[in-house]
């Protein structure tokens, strides 16, 4: 086989890795990614009093771990107007998530918690977390159009719920461990999971409704999910946490007021200076002799 012949067959080995990638089951590996890394967001905000508390509140730990490892599922049922419970109803995932909350909190030796710590075996986690991340917004795009097939707004947001719900209703699962803190909700500040969820969803819902989006559905669904795993891995290996800032930044100062706040700001500070200098000068500016 020649050289041009081998490249010829590269899109089609694309879209049968593509394929693949998109009829992964998630059941066990992956959920077994997820829930490891949401129960150590609750261990590590519990911090130094993850251990005291695990011991003497072990209902709390365990409810605001379940709390975090179907968040997603509560949230898009919750708005769709669905049983909220219905997590729970396969008690193999319950049981699944049940195991992992104990190992993580009660292994001998916290081995279980130092393992998942540890720098590889963390980066395999994340990728495993962030497939999941990609199915369930997919999933929760195509959810949506099902029941409200021309409302995108309500397909963007159920894909955002369960793609990021767990970061969303932070603020009650800390509540449940006795914890309020109200300002550090997803609203005010969103990371960069709950932004790149929001873009995943748009991208499906263009992908299906539109025709801006020409690649086929199995392609799509590989970039959405490399998207998902590079800035994840970049977070973690690179300390690049939020790569949407600079245009963000950029969108407020153009169209939310920056423009205009910072002219309003540059003109008070000449007038400022103005009258310093006369001022100094022991002259009367025009504007305070228009006052007079």
């Amino acid at each position: 086989m020649s050289f041009l012949e081998s490249i010829q067959l590269d899109p089609e080995i694309l879209l049968d890795a593509a394929a693949r990638v998109h009829r992964l089951k998630m059941y066990p590996f992956f959920d077994i990614g997820h829930y490891v890394l949401s129960i150590l967001m609750v261990r590590e905000d519990l911090a130094t009093g993850a251990t005291l508390f695990s011991r003497k509140h072990p209902l709390s730990c365990w409810m605001s771990s379940m709390l975090m490892c179907f968040g997603g599922t509560f949230l898009a049922n919750f708005l769709l107007g669905e049983p909220i419970l219905a997590p729970f109803k396969r008690h193999d995932d319950v049981l699944l998530a049940s195991v992992v909350w104990y190992l993580v909190f009660y292994s001998p030796f916290d081995i279980v918690y130092k393992l998942a710590k540890f720098l590889p075996i963390k980066v395999a986690l994340c990728i495993l977390k962030e497939t999941q991340r990609a199915y369930k917004v997919h999933h929760g795009v195509q959810h949506a159009m099902k029941l409200y097939p021309n409302s995108y707004l309500i397909h963007v947001l159920v894909g955002t719920a369960k793609g990021a719900g767990s970061g969303i209703i932070r603020t009650l699962e800390q509540l449940i461990r006795g914890v309020w803190v109200p300002a550090q909700n997803e609203v005010l500040r969103p990371t960069f999971a709950t932004k790149a969820c929001v873009a995943a969803s748009i991208l499906f819902v263009l992908e299906k409704e539109t025709t801006y989006i020409s690649a086929p559905h199995d392609l799509v669904y590989l970039g959405v999910v490399a998207f998902f795993v590079y800035f994840k891995l970049s977070g973690i290996l690179l300390h690049i946490h939020d790569p949407f800032a600079p245009f963000e930044n950029l969108f407020c100062a153009v169209f939310m007021g920056g423009i205009w706040d910072a002219m309003s700001r540059a003109i008070a500070a000449s007038r400022e200076r103005r009258a310093h200098t006369a001022q100094e000068n022991g002259a009367v500016p025009s504007e305070i002799k228009k006052d007079q």
